[in-house]
């Protein structure tokens, strides 16, 4: 059996099978399609992923109408992708912005995608709670520093726009209320509508609830394509009126879904545990997660086990959108992870590091993540969330059920609903462009370092990245 433990710090530490207790999972990977007592089966929804998209699909597509016969075709086991190796936010966050939406759709569908995000954040918690899922679920709000004068000044614009809409409760902290165990800091926000999470426990919990609710899982069947009424696997074909594809960044590697979006790694790494006295000198409590205002994004959060779970972008494009088990383990990534938690956290510079991982997540041309529903050809779709899906998964979920059931809600009138992002350039095109940005990113830092004012690169850069 494949080593799943290894694929994250979250998936090693899911409690084994031989430990016992609540949630013990020996990540076994459940029967293949071929596994049924037909080769060819058929279903009223076949959803393709095993990821929180998928799983959420299917949970509230269950409990929705119970007599609906569902499947969900899963090439690896469930929560292999992103679902398994995010950085356990779950928050209010949407990849495109708010001022980005109002442009496009006006003040009042802006707002109410915001409030919807931030509603979601309660809906995973209470979902959880109804179904048992213990996640190490704590809303304990985000912590962002503004460690500099250009991010002190990005960060007050950023309180400025929540108040301007005023939707998020995004509170600016000075120097006295925020971290004390961080350099550099000139103050920092908060904003209370985010929860940390264990993520390997969240969709493997799920997993197990919607088989429950009598959805099949069918792991190691890998679909080849799909087209109306019937998606083909290299076990044989599944039959289904309705077809929901939930890939995120593995799209990417099939011919279908190509260049509808972009792979594009993230890495983590994990520390040895920490104690509760070197947290308080730290500043940051149970159930907060953190980051600060640079450009080339960094996130983190204190687990449940008192260790730092600290991730961020840097990791190059790889031509053709091609995905490899290989390119989860950067070791440069690794170690500019290292110094730069230990730059802003000096007090971890001598805490082992014990877990080192990645992989890919979904961006769409356009940095705005969508969910859609053709009711001619019965193919649904939702994803490019742009690293910010741990919580958008669930909203997809509600949306495509509000979709497929042709159910007029105010979820179903969302303006992310049957948005169309374009296509990615062929290569080499995709491949400059997507490097030349991760580039931008970085020298935009730099510039605001030695400067101290906002970046020239990254104003230029905020069109294309949904801003």
């Amino acid at each position: 059996m494949a080593d799943y433990r290894g694929l994250s710090f979250w998936f090693d530490s899911l409690p084994s099978v031989d430990s016992g207790g609540e949630g013990a999972d020996d990540l076994r990977p459940r029967p293949a399609l071929s596994g049924a007592r037909e080769a060819d089966v058929d279903v009223d929804v076949a959803i393709v992923g095993g990821g929180l998209t998928g799983l959420w699909t299917a949970y509230y597509l269950a409990t929705a109408e119970p007599t609906l016969r569902i499947a969900v075709l899963e090439k690896n086991i469930a929560g292999f992708g992103a679902s398994g190796r995010n950085g356990g936010w779950c928050s209010a966050l949407f990849p495109a912005s708010t001022s980005s939406l109002a442009r496009r759709h006006g003040r009042t569908a802006a707002v109410a995608m915001r409030q919807a995000m931030i509603d979601t954040v309660g809906e995973v918690g209470r979902v959880c709670r109804a179904e048992n899922i213990d996640c190490d679920f704590i809303r304990g709000g985000t912590v962002s520093l503004a460690r500099g004068a250009a991010q002190l000044i990005a960060a007050r614009a950023e309180v400025a726009d929540a108040v301007h809409f005023g939707v998020d409760q995004l509170e600016w902290r000075d120097v006295a209320h925020s971290p004390r165990g961080a350099t550099g800091t000139l103050g920092s926000t908060f904003d209370p509508a985010c929860a940390r999470l264990h993520p390997a426990k969240l969709v493997r919990g799920l997993a197990r609830v919607v088989e429950r609710l009598g959805v099949t899982i069918y792991e190691q069947t890998e679909v080849l394509s799909w087209r109306t009424g019937e998606v083909l696997t290299v076990h044989g074909a599944v039959r289904a009126s309705t077809i929901v594809i939930a890939l995120e960044g593995y799209a990417a590697s099939l011919q279908q879904t190509h260049r509808s979006v972009l792979p594009l790694y993230s890495l983590m790494i994990a520390t040895e545990p920490l104690s509760d006295e070197t947290w308080e000198e730290i500043g940051i409590e149970h159930g907060q997660t953190f980051a600060d205002f640079r450009h080339l994004l960094v996130y983190g959060q204190r687990t449940a086990d008192n260790r730092f779970a600290f991730g961020g972008r840097g990791a190059r494009y790889h031509w053709g959108s091609s995905i490899r088990s290989e390119y989860d383990r950067a070791p440069a990534v690794f170690d500019h992870l290292a110094r730069t938690l230990a730059d802003i956290f000096p007090v971890v510079g001598t805490v082992a590091i014990t877990h080192r991982w990645g992989g890919p997540l979904g961006v769409p041309r356009d940095w705005r993540a969508s969910a859609t529903f053709d009711s001619d050809t019965g193919i649904a779709t939702a994803g490019g969330y742009v690293g910010d899906g741990l919580s958008t998964t669930n909203l997809a979920g509600r949306t495509l059920t509000d979709l497929i059931l042709r159910r007029d809600t105010a979820i179903s009138r969302l303006p992310w609903v049957n948005h169309r992002s374009p296509r990615w350039e062929p290569e080499p095109l995709r491949f400059i462009g997507a490097n030349l940005g991760m580039s931008a990113m970085s020298i935009a830092d730099s510039e605001e370092r030695m400067t101290g004012r906002p970046s020239i690169a990254a104003r230029l850069m905020a069109p294309l990245t949904g801003h």
